[in-house]
């Protein structure tokens, strides 16, 4: 298993990405953003990710679940929470 380059805080959902997304698809999703893979951002935002963990500011991954349906996960600058959500959510 990899190891966390950050601080999740509390985990939250929006209540449409619990309704289309399984408990597997959130739990690998939130390893792999916490272990530093970003999923399918664009190239500028895994840089902009890779200079957050640096700086202290918010972290954004895009996965896809496993039904196709495409989600994010944001963690705050303060690392005092983390969310999943679908992009119509934000």
């Amino acid at each position: 298993m990899p190891s966390a380059k950050f601080r999740l805080g509390k985990i939250v959902s929006t209540p449409n990405a619990l309704a289309r997304l399984s408990q597997d698809d959130i739990l690998r999703a939130i390893q792999r953003h916490q272990a530093g893979d970003w999923g399918d951002v664009a190239a500028g935002n895994s840089g902009a990710n890779e200079r957050a963990l640096i700086e202290g500011t918010r972290l954004w991954s895009v996965y896809r679940a496993a039904n196709g349906t495409k989600f994010w996960l944001i963690t705050e600058a303060d690392r005092s929470a983390t969310t999943v959500l679908l992009p119509e959510d934000y």
